[in-house]
């Protein structure tokens, strides 16, 4: 997905989409629904996408190709989803491994990081059966080494961090529509 500089920066911006990152259990899915709905976009969530486009769960994935072709599809649906317009994307914690998946955020939407603490990631996804990379023994500590891992390339990424706290959705949303507003108006 090769395009000119000055049509990278004009796609971020014409595009209209929004770009969620961050943590599993950060509040993407959640928050992109009702961001969507408020802002009249199509909500799309890049794990889904991958469901629907295998016909099987995202462990049964894990479970036949490993990571790594988890990986690959999840790239595949994200080049075909960021050449869409006007959505709420939700993106898998992990897609900001890989480099052509933060290029492709950056170029083709504002990435907005939603950021949480271990702690409340944990009490999010502790009994989630759906998540391969926290089937281990010691969930908090698998998050903790996650986000360490992770932290850094989701605030290269991201245009607005979002620090979700313990506020209720619906303020958070609105938090955020002002944030979106105020990059808008100081980027375009």
């Amino acid at each position: 997905m090769q395009n000119s500089p000055e049509k990278d920066s004009s796609r971020k911006f014409q595009s209209g989409n929004l770009i969620l990152v961050g943590m599993m259990g950060s509040g993407k899915t959640t928050m992109g629904r009702i961001l969507a709905k408020h802002l009249d976009k199509e909500f799309v969530d890049s794990d889904e996408e991958i469901q629907h486009r295998t016909g099987v769960t995202i462990p049964h994935i894990f479970d036949v190709e490993g990571e790594s072709g988890f990986r690959q599809r999840e790239t595949a649906a994200l080049e075909a989803l960021v050449g869409r317009d006007n959505l709420v994307l939700a993106t898998g914690g992990g897609a900001v491994l890989s480099d052509e998946n933060r290029t492709m955020m950056r170029q083709n939407g504002i990435v907005i990081y939603l950021k949480a603490g271990v702690h409340d990631l944990w009490l999010r996804t502790r009994n989630d059966r759906n998540r391969p990379l926290l089937q281990t023994g010691n969930v908090h500590a698998r998050l903790a080494e996650l986000l360490f891992q992770r932290d850094a390339l989701y605030q290269q990424v991201a245009d607005i961090v979002m620090p979700t706290g313990r506020q209720s959705v619906h303020a958070l949303m609105l938090r955020l529509v002002s944030e979106i507003e105020n990059y808008r108006k100081n980027n375009q």
